[in-house]
């Protein structure tokens, strides 16, 4: 039992529900390709500011992979979910990446690749954005890495055109040794970002996409977006070439999309896999044994948990993810890169020890209850 203060200050008793996910790992040919798109964790013990250079734990970080890999599940690397952009610059990125690689040579890994080395107001026209693109995707290749091609602040920035995303694309999908996988992030994830593909309309930016991976079907393994619109993800994903994924970045109704309907269904590349990995892996499983009810059994209950760790402003949903990663012992401490930690309010963190203790995700109830007394010390509670 653990004393919880609501938004007010009043604190009530709450017990815990002794609840915990099945154990379960996936194999090579289950029902859907499932990726996580993994955190880092900081070290804090390092004398650079949150402004400053970022510095990784990087056993701790790895140690993290593992346990995905041990999972069955895929790891999306050196993506937002690890502050891409928002904490970790690019040759941290790339050291994450390397070290992935070494350590994970046969997991299933693809590498968050981009531009945000240049920045966007720096950018001086197409060029220089082809150039930042094309230095990622040398680096990553030269590792024996997969790409996944994220979404340029800068050519949001320069591009004048939808036309200008297609070339763009298709010059850098030419420069790609084995298929990728896109990315379309939403604003909602990345402000700088609207009016991707050259466009304020879902409609008209969805064509364009779609232009994009007709054009380069052979380069194209799928495409990820996170817009948080189940019906514009089932939308495009009726509209793909032949041969070509839908990966779900929607981490309000992964379940609907991951389970699909009588025409489809998406695959899953989700930041909010990471702290429900145990959960994805139990619930795939059991979808490929045809048990749909155990699957949405699992996964459905996660919904409420995934939409408040993705509440607006949604960028900073990275704090609860490795908050969770905090309770659940993954990290010895809740210390982020640019002091990210401080993003979210206490009744934030008190609703996801809650709910996280509901769908059975706190894998040491004691130690997450011993952990969240701490941070409630911390508030002067």
């Amino acid at each position: 039992m653990i004393r919880l203060p609501d938004a007010k200050g009043v604190f009530s008793d709450y017990r815990l529900s002794g609840k915990v996910i099945p154990a379960a790992r996936l194999s090579a040919g289950a029902a859907r390709v499932v990726f996580s798109a993994a955190h880092v964790v900081a070290d804090p013990f390092t004398a650079n500011d949150p402004s400053g250079p970022a510095t990784v734990d990087w056993k701790a970080t790895m140690a993290f992979r593992h346990h995905l890999n041990d999972l069955g599940l895929g790891i999306a690397e050196a993506m937002d979910t690890a502050q891409r952009g928002m904490g970790l610059d690019w040759p941290r990125a790339l050291e994450l990446i390397r070290r992935t690689r070494e350590e994970l040579p046969q997991a299933l890994v693809f590498n968050g690749c981009g531009t945000d080395q240049l920045e966007p107001i720096e950018a001086r026209g197409l060029d220089a954005v082809r150039r930042a693109y094309f230095e990622q995707v040398e680096a990553i290749q030269a590792l024996g890495g997969r790409l996944i091609l994220m979404a340029s602040r800068a050519l949001a920035a320069v591009a004048a055109s939808p036309e200008d995303y297609v070339k763009v694309y298709g010059d850098v999908l030419a420069r790609c040794d084995q298929p990728v996988i896109l990315h379309w992030l939403g604003d909602m994830f990345d402000p700088a970002l609207r009016g991707y593909w050259g466009s304020d309309s879902f409609e008209a930016a969805m064509e364009v996409a779609l232009r994009v991976i007709e054009q380069n079907a052979a380069k194209v393994d799928g495409i990820k977006i996170s817009l948080l619109d189940k019906d514009k993800e089932i939308a495009m994903r009726r509209r793909l070439p032949a041969g070509a994924k839908m990966y779900t970045g929607d981490d309000f109704n992964y379940p609907e999309l991951i389970a699909g309907d009588e025409i489809g269904f998406s695959h899953a590349l989700l930041g909010i896999f990471d702290p429900l990995a145990p959960a994805a892996a139990f619930a795939i499983q059991k979808l490929g044994e045809g048990d749909r009810q155990a699957f949405h059994a699992t996964l459905d209950p996660t919904v409420p948990l995934a939409r408040l760790i993705f509440r607006a402003p949604t960028q900073f949903y990275k704090t609860g993810v490795v908050f969770l990663a905090w309770l659940n012992g993954f990290q010895e401490h809740f210390v982020m890169l640019g002091g990210a930690q401080a993003m979210r309010p206490l009744p934030y963190f008190v609703e996801l020890f809650k709910h996280a203790d509901a769908c059975g995700l706190l894998r040491d109830p004691e130690l997450a209850t011993d952990r969240m007394r701490r941070l409630l010390a911390l508030y002067g509670a």
